[in-house]
């Protein structure tokens, strides 16, 4: 502890930000794993309320690995798979929820703990909010490549729905962490909302 403490001192800013940075990851990570148990369950449940539907946009035909998908921004395209049916409108539905819930989680931890911020919440909450729509977009368009090649490539039903379901998880966290972070640090300064 000597040396955090020297290190404190010595270097403020710094140790400020190793201990921001730190915790930031800590809550990222509780809850990309609270998404990834989420994406577990959600597409077959949604799969139950919604069928299979599928709803693209902007759908545009690519090919990739000699895998043929739709591209979409928004909406995954459904896969049939030995029989299986997958992504669709239930993906699309259960990977908008599980990052919903977890930024219902993670705001307020970002919020109270890592940054102790007091500024106002209506405007934090709506900028976190359109943060977190960009994370749905990007990883949407990531998941509309990943799924069909991974629904090419790996027959077996129970290892291709892990791997895409951790996958899917761990590179949500990750473009989350960036693009969260970057919001969460401007609009969790300590003059955010104050008049100039």
């Amino acid at each position: 502890m000597n040396f955090l403490d020297s290190f404190a001192k010595k270097h403020p800013k710094a140790a400020e930000w190793l201990c921001k940075g730190g915790l930031f990851l800590i809550f990222s990570y509780v809850v990309t794993f609270l998404k990834m148990l989420l994406l577990m369950f959600l597409p077959d449940m949604y799969r139950g309320a919604v069928g299979n539907a599928e709803w693209l946009w902007p759908n545009i035909p690519v090919e990739l690995f000699g895998v043929q998908f739709n591209l979409a921004i928004v909406g995954n395209a459904l896969e049939e798979v030995n029989g299986v049916v997958t992504g669709g409108l239930a993906f699309t539905l259960a990977n908008f929820t599980a990052i919903v819930l977890g930024e219902c989680v993670n705001f307020p931890l970002q919020r109270n703990v890592t940054f102790k911020s007091h500024g106002p919440v209506l405007p934090q909450v709506l900028l976190h909010g359109v943060a977190t729509i960009g994370v749905f977009l990007v990883m949407n368009l990531f998941t509309c490549v990943w799924n069909p090649v991974t629904n090419a490539l790996i027959a077996n039903e129970a290892v291709r729905n892990t791997v895409q379901s951790l996958v899917t998880t761990i590179v949500t966290g990750g473009v989350a962490m960036v693009i969260i972070f970057a919001v969460d640090n401007k609009i969790f300064a300590p003059d955010f909302g104050k008049k100039a």
